[in-house]
């Protein structure tokens, strides 16, 4: 080991920083408006006392704002900045010894002994004067004064008021001795996202399904049509499947038949055809002018229109005839396409990440993007990102990122953990997650907690989703309409981003395509379906009601508050949320069997919550309006899912408050 012999005098040892995702190698990730706690174990030689500050700045900044940090336990060290634009921000750990606050430390320990000098007095005067040195204006001759005070002691018993006054300690410490202070090694960094990176709720539909006339393709001006409801069910972003052309070799039949029969419309993931690629649209849904409509009335209604993004192509796109080395050859000189053995799928051809022209791919692809950033969209879904290289999602997202720091990549990933991490990390904003496969109450838990209270949760962003066109999870398939509105209270809280598959879930869509499939029966993913959105069993007013507290509770913006609390049976899910400043404290319970009622005591942790000892505290159900005065911390609880499957709870109680000092950036 090589010591570093530049200057021996930095004592001062820095470690364990947070948050540092992978030693610094990726940014943390945070929203705008959001807080960065920066926490270091900081600590040197001997009996003396360090310092430490945070040094922050807004990445291109040579503006660098110092704020004091503080003494946590066992040598750790806090300070916290609050990010105020999109993003990146650079941060670092300066500590140093800190001479003044040692002496003051030991004199205290002398008066109280009364064994302290002149000599002690002397001493500090000493450390006054330097920093006298180093103040300005009216701080330094004070300063000045002061010193020569102390100097002139002669009796301890009448300097000790002005050794330990705290205006002294005060100014002292705005003027610290930094010649010596010791820097951590690397500049971590912070990607700053919009609010809606964190807290969203997503509707998904196909546009060629919002016709009013049953069998006919739908339309932008159709699907403009449905924007209304969806902004007062409280969505705020509407999500759509590929709308460019699609391919007409191989085209897939209904329920993903091998064989289209005439008409047969094909699926959106086989994107491509004589009549363009991926800056195409397909011409039956309308013009670029009817989408560039439909995203700028999306806006009027507080939407943000999410486009699905699947690098992969139909035989017939533009790319297999004008970049043929993009693509995988067999050796009978044919183009690969995509497999997942045994199933085969012939309406598709892979991107070949490992071709010659790979540079080419890349900065193709990366136009995909820029193009439709200026039709007005800044959300992407990405589809399969796991399946493409992860060098190319390194470059791509801070390259589109550093001019449009707006947009949002949310990725299909239902993969491994730790691949699901990685894209995180290269620069997902968010993330599926396994949400839907989690059932059971300990399962539940388990996953959630992972995500919210771990180390995970400084770069990946999990968004909660109910189905998709792909997964009809069994608990919906057999567990009647409470099974819908048990996984919608759970994603819709336990989440601050979830989504929903719109129609099928709104309509309690249950039909497996088989049984053991989570495929959709009459799947929209090959053909047109026609929603009569109408009808009386719809669960649109709990979808409402549920997006409607959301939108008006700031402990469900956040996932990090998460926790979950002890009920005395296994079919009752119990869990908190709590805004940041702690004025919003809301109580969920949910029932998870779909069929029968389920009761027992919910045990809550009052001191944790703030919740009184000493007196009765109100719980109002914000989904029915129903208000529960509870005592102590054990209170009953009985579901029954014919009726509701779950409560969302206000709890009024006192308000803890912060006095923190806070920092802008």
């Amino acid at each position: 080991m090589t010591v570093d012999r530049t200057d021996g005098r930095r004592r001062v040892i820095i470690e364990g920083i947070t948050p540092a995702v992978d030693g610094g190698r990726f940014p943390a990730k945070r929203t705008v408006g959001d807080e960065v706690r920066v926490e270091a174990d900081i600590f040197t030689d001997g009996h003396d006392i360090p310092s430490a500050s945070l040094l922050a700045h807004r990445e291109g900044s040579e503006n660098w704002t110092e704020i004091p940090m503080r003494p946590l336990v066992n040598d750790r060290w806090t300070a916290a900045f609050r990010v105020r634009e999109l993003g990146r921000y650079g941060f670092k750990v300066r500590g140093w010894v800190d001479h003044f606050e040692t002496w003051q430390r030991d004199l205290v320990k002398r008066i109280a002994a009364e064994s302290d000098t002149a000599v002690d007095y002397q001493i500090g005067a000493g450390l006054v004067a330097e920093a006298a040195a180093r103040a300005t204006g009216g701080d330094s001759a004070w300063l000045r004064e002061r010193a020569k005070v102390l100097r002139a002691a002669k009796e301890p018993v009448d300097m000790r008021a002005q050794a330990i006054d705290p205006k002294l300690h005060e100014l002292v410490r705005r003027y610290p001795d930094q010649r010596f202070a010791t820097e951590s090694e690397i500049e971590l960094s912070v990607v700053v996202d919009p609010v809606r990176a964190r807290f969203n709720a997503w509707y998904e539909l196909f546009p060629r399904s919002t016709a009013e006339e049953p069998g006919k393709h739908g339309t932008f001006a159709d699907c403009e049509k449905r924007l209304e409801s969806i902004a007062a069910m409280g969505f705020n972003v509407v999500y759509l499947p590929p709308i460019h052309p699609i391919g007409r070799s191989f085209r897939k039949g209904r329920n993903n038949s091998p064989e289209a029969q005439p008409g047969d419309c094909g699926s959106p993931w086989a994107i491509g055809s004589a009549d363009g690629g991926h800056k195409a649209i397909h011409s039956e849904l309308g013009t670029i002018a009817d989408f560039r409509r439909f995203v700028a009335r999306a806006s009027e209604l507080g939407l943000s229109v999410a486009l699905d993004i699947a690098f992969q192509v139909a035989p017939d796109h533009p790319y297999v005839r004008e970049h043929e080395s993009w693509f995988r050859k067999r050796p009978d000189g044919s183009i690969q396409y995509a497999e997942n053995p045994p199933k085969k799928y012939q309406d598709i051809f892979p991107l070949d990440f490992e071709s010659e022209d790979w540079a080419g791919l890349w900065e193709e692809l990366k136009s995909v993007f820029l193009y439709w950033l200026d039709q007005g969209v800044a959300i992407f879904r990405v589809d399969n990102p796991h399946t493409k290289a992860f060098p190319f999602w390194e470059w791509v997202i801070p390259e589109i990122k550093r001019d449009h720091p707006e947009a949002l990549f949310l990725a299909e990933a239902f993969t491994r953990p730790k691949v699901m991490y990685r894209l995180a990390k290269i620069g997902f904003s968010q993330s599926y997650t396994y949400f839907p496969w989690r059932t059971g109450k300990h399962e539940i838990a388990a996953y959630l907690t992972e995500l919210t209270q771990t180390p995970v949760r400084e770069f990946f962003r999990p968004s909660q989703w109910t189905n998709t066109p792909d997964i009809l999870i069994e608990f919906l398939q057999i567990g009647g309409r409470a099974a819908f509105a048990i996984r919608l209270l759970l994603a819709a809280t336990l989440g601050a981003s979830y989504g929903v598959y719109g129609p099928a879930f709104e309509l309690l869509e249950n039909r497996p395509i088989r049984s053991g499939s989570e495929e959709y029966l009459n799947s929209e993913k090959y053909e047109i379906r026609h929603w009569d959105l109408e009808r009386p069993d719809s669960l649109r007013p709990l979808m409402t009601r549920v997006n409607e507290i959301r939108n008006s509770n700031p402990a469900l913006e956040n996932d990090w508050s998460l926790r979950f609390h002890s009920v005395d049976n296994d079919q009752l899910l119990c869990y908190s949320k709590e805004s940041e400043d702690h004025s919003n404290l809301l109580l969920i319970v949910v029932n998870l069997d779909p069929r029968y009622t389920q009761s027992g005591f919910v045990t809550l942790p009052l001191d944790d919550l703030a919740i009184p000892r000493d007196r009765p505290y109100e719980a109002e159900d914000l989904l029915t309006g129903e208000r529960y005065l509870w005592h102590g911390e054990r209170n009953y609880v009985e579901l029954n899912p014919t009726r509701q499957s779950g409560h969302i709870l206000k709890i009024h109680r006192r308000v803890k408050t912060e006095t923190d000092f806070e920092y802008f950036l």
